[in-house]
């Protein structure tokens, strides 16, 4: 296959070298330090499941060099979905199929018009990678999972042997039934991971462990839950109680976006879910009115969810058992990072 990687961050750098070890044609769309350290001295994986240095990389910061391919991994951040989505279109053809590889529910919504129904394929993909100088990827942790689909439920044989190919080069890939529940899904824990963090700027370790904290964050995710019912989403009715079983392999270590000053996608999973919202958050019992979102959240400052019923305040018992830490942590200079985590 000719595959595009749009574009080589820890993401899109880590599966598009397994796909280039496996010996498909792989272009990876990067820019300034990181094309150079490629360019130079090719694309360094450090992974738990097999290193690799790719030493002979096509790479490029025009997609118009490449032309059309079969495959793209779409792995962008989410902010930048439409501006990525317009320099993509060089890469599209008649057969192609551009999957995402990124957080929130809405990714493929906003591509469409941009690349077409046909090509926009949704994705998710659960694996913790990070840039860890130019031209190296780390991988830490046995895990690097994608499942994508069509969110129409359409069969599509074209995309279905892209994804046989995948599998065949080591890729634990899943051709989903129900690509909408997995976005959610995936989502559910997302927002609630984010909310809790950047609000109580505690380690997940910490707000599990105690009683109060715990019972926020699962509100904050059953309300997201009850959100997605409202979009239209049928979760299990067990979902509740594999969220528990979930939460409890999580390590317990702070999140990345509280100790450093990258500019974290937190916004964008919690702030799209205020476009889902109905009229009466309390309830979200029927199909949501979609609007745009507003910085008017009161717990994080993320687009909207402060208008939430769970969420429009810190509860008080929490702010005062963490005041100390909160406050302390709040204090710290932001360090900046070299290299952003994507923990996805």
């Amino acid at each position: 296959m000719r595959i595009a990687v749009m574009a080589a961050g820890a993401v899109g750098g880590y599966y598009g070298g397994r796909m280039a070890a496996a010996g498909h044609d792989v272009t990876f769309i990067a820019r300034g330090a990181h094309r150079d350290a490629i360019r130079r001295n090719g694309l360094k994986i450090e992974s738990t499941l097999g290193d690799l240095h790719l030493k002979d990389v096509n790479v490029t910061d025009d997609p118009k060099q490449v032309g059309p391919v079969d495959l793209v991994l779409f792995a962008v951040k989410l902010w930048d979905t439409e501006t990525a989505g317009e320099q993509t279109r060089p890469l599209v053809g008649s057969g192609s199929r551009v999957i995402t590889f990124q957080n929130g529910v809405d990714s493929v919504e906003r591509l469409a018009p941009i690349l077409g129904d046909d090509v926009a394929i949704a994705g998710a993909t659960y694996v913790v990678t990070k840039i860890a100088a130019p031209g190296v990827v780390r991988h830490t942790g046995a895990m690097a999972v994608v499942r994508c689909g069509r969110l129409d439920r359409r069969p599509d044989a074209v995309l279905a042997g892209y994804v046989e190919e995948m599998k065949a080069a080591g890729i634990d890939i899943t051709l989903a039934d129900n690509m909408l529940l997995d976005l959610w899904k995936k989502f559910v824990v997302l927002s609630g991971t984010s909310g809790i963090t950047a609000s109580i700027r505690q380690p997940l370790g910490v707000i599990r462990d105690d009683e109060d904290m715990r019972a926020f964050f699962f509100k904050l995710m059953h309300e997201t839950m009850a959100v997605g019912r409202a979009a239209g989403v049928a979760f299990a009715p067990d979902y509740p109680a594999e969220l528990e079983r979930a939460v409890a392999t999580f390590p317990p270590t702070k999140p990345r976006w509280l100790t450093t000053s990258t500019r974290a996608t937190a916004s964008s999973w919690t702030g799209s879910l205020a476009r889902w919202l109905p009229s009466d958050a309390s309830t979200a019992s029927r199909r949501p009115r979609r609007r745009r979102c507003t910085r008017s959240s009161s717990l994080t400052g993320w687009g909207g969810l402060g208008s939430a019923a769970h969420i429009d305040r810190v509860p008080d018992e929490a702010i005062e058992k963490y005041r100390g830490g909160s406050m302390a942590m709040a204090a710290e200079p932001r360090r900046r990072s070299r290299g952003s985590v994507s923990s996805v």
